[in-house]
């Protein structure tokens, strides 16, 4: 079919325009020259009335372009729903971000009498984006806005059974939203499929939430990592595959790396024990960074560089976590030890593994998490304390940031702080907004001392004390939030050489090679560099771990372009 016979779909339907409000944008219409540009990333496929051009749960084998006949996209959840999302036709193209890297389908594609497309797998969409700007601007575009309309939707991705209160169902649902993936949850207590379901499968307590997989599947109370590879979310093998670079760390400083490294074609990997975004991506808003001036939350950042280091073609694993480095380089490149048991090659590693929450000493705390104390401030945990009073502990800018996130929910946010004010840990703007915010209360020289709770339930009542007068208060307090700093992520680098300082840094800039200096990023073991929070001397700014790993890239070229390609045996993951 030539590109000029391509008949491009009429205007959407009203009911199309509402349930999409930005649909121009999310599904724009392609014109038969674009259409021609697009040919020689992919190939013409055929399919009869009724066949599926993607599946729910099954990879995803690229973005369709219609030429002719129409495809009708549905949700169909592993409870037997099926419900219609849109239909789309001649001049439309039917993907969202995840076939950037060929990750399952979150909804069904039917088509609709005969059918006629242009299939581009994900490896040549990738590089359409690239080639392509102008077209490949309004083509990403579209990919995350459909994404985001699926989040906010519900639509796609697992359904959780269980109470919006369980500490588990936030743990889920923090998980999946702060990876970007969709899902739906279902409460037994007001939905009678849920109940049914719960009924079916008699849960013991522990057992809940109960987790619907496209497929069917049902998951009890899975950890992340099940969930993720139940979901598609990891897994993918990268066999006989040596990197250039292995960067482990998916916060600010790690996506950086991979940005600017895979756009400058080096082959990359990516690995976070959790989700994109590091500590950075809980904060509410970040209103000093260059170029936004009304500001943007920590995880909208993140989300971007994460879908733009895909569009390079960076790996990304997440989550999957390091669990050591082996740096003998017995045949020429770094190993890397997961904790799924497999290994992953590189010819260089990049440490951005950032810093883990700091759990302060407070009577009964491990008891809690979970269940009523909280390291993360996001409309989740701020519809659990809508109207409540509720404890926050820190004064940093991220504690700043999620005490005003907070205020806009709760009854009333207490800012505790050990110290006697704010002024030498927290940037001016946010002081200025906690002082004029009426419902935050900032009591400084003031530490939690003990938390309390039945046995078999969430928090219940909080005592702090007056660090000066040494007078102790308890109440009534079902949430609690602690922003008290991080330590350095770096247990996984135990034995491989790499230095640390005395509070578990990485040491970097301080050694030579061959009598010549070598980059301030590089770690005592060439061809080990370090980047952002992890770094020993950082500046502990979200600008200040972009800026590094952007300057990183320059030390990867120096080094990679010095060394021999080494010659590996069979990598797996």
């Amino acid at each position: 079919m030539a590109a000029d016979t391509v008949e491009v779909e009429s205007a959407p339907s009203a009911s199309a325009m509402q349930a999409f409000p930005r649909y121009e944008q999310t599904f724009p219409a392609l014109t038969g020259a674009e259409i021609d540009r697009m040919r020689r990333f992919g190939e013409v496929r055929r399919y009869k009335d009724g066949e599926r051009l993607f599946e729910t749960g099954k990879p995803g084998p690229g973005m369709f372009v219609v030429l002719s006949g129409h495809v009708a996209v549905a949700q169909r959840d592993g409870m037997g729903h099926v419900t219609p999302v849109i239909e789309q036709g001649p001049g439309q193209f039917l993907a969202e971000v995840g076939q950037l890297s060929g990750r399952q389908a979150l909804v069904d594609g039917t088509a609709e009498g005969d059918v006629e497309t242009l299939l581009i797998p994900s490896d040549s969409l990738r590089a359409l984006l690239v080639a392509e700007a102008d077209l490949g601007e309004r083509i990403m575009r579209a990919l995350i806005l459909r994404r985001v309309s699926l989040i906010e939707g519900g639509v796609g991705g697992p359904v959780l059974i269980g109470s919006p209160a369980l500490g588990d169902v936030v743990r889920l649902q923090g998980f999946l939203s702060r990876n970007g993936h969709p899902y739906h949850l279902l409460d037994p207590a007001t939905d009678k499929d849920a109940a049914d379901l719960i009924a079916r499968y008699s849960p013991s307590p522990a057992d809940l939430p109960l987790v619907v997989c496209p497929d069917g599947t049902v998951l009890r109370n899975p950890p992340e990592t099940e969930l993720a590879y139940a979901m598609g979310m990891i897994g993918g093998s990268v066999k006989d595959k040596l990197y250039d670079v292995a960067i482990v760390g998916g916060g600010p400083a790690g996506l950086a790396t991979a940005v600017y490294a895979a756009s400058e074609g080096l082959t990359v990997a990516v690995l976070d024990a959790r989700h994109f975004g590091g500590q950075a991506g809980a904060s509410a808003r970040i209103e000093n960074y260059l170029g936004f001036p009304t500001g943007i939350s920590g995880q909208a950042l993140a989300g971007r560089a994460y879908t733009q280091a895909q569009k390079f073609g960076a790996d990304m694993m997440i989550p999957v976590e390091a669990r050591s480095l082996d740096c003998s380089k017995s045949d020429g490149a770094f190993g890397l030890a997961t904790e799924c048991g497999h290994f992953l090659k590189a010819k260089s590693i990049v440490v951005a593994s950032g810093a883990r929450y700091r759990r302060p000493v407070i009577a009964n705390l491990d008891r809690f998490e979970g269940r009523g104390v909280w390291y993360w401030a996001s409309p989740i945990e701020g519809r659990l304390c809508a109207q409540q009073d509720v404890i926050l502990v820190g004064g940093g800018n991220s504690a700043g940031q999620a005490a005003v996130f907070l205020s806009g929910h709760a009854k009333r946010v207490r800012m505790m702080i050990r110290s006697g004010g704010l002024a030498d840990s927290m940037s001016r703007y946010l002081i200025d907004r906690i002082m004029a915010t009426p419902n935050i209360e900032l009591m400084i020289n003031t530490e939690i001392v003990e938390l309390d709770g039945a046995a078999d339930g969430g928090l219940d009542r909080v005592r702090w004390r007056n660090r000066r007068t040494g007078i102790e208060t308890e109440e009534e307090v079902r949430n609690v939030f602690l922003f008290v700093g991080a330590d350095p992520a770096t247990a996984w680098l135990k034995g491989c050489g790499v230095e640390l300082d005395r509070t578990g840094f990485v040491v970097t800039g301080s050694q030579c090679e061959e009598g010549k200096p070598v980059s301030g990023l590089e770690t005592s073991v060439p061809g080990v560099f370090a980047v952002g929070d992890v770094r020993a001397g950082s500046v502990k700014r979200v600008g200040g771990a972009i800026g590094e790993g952007a300057q990183v890239v320059a030390a990867l070229h120096g080094f990679l372009s010095a060394k021999p390609a080494p010659v590996v045996q069979t990598a797996e993951y």
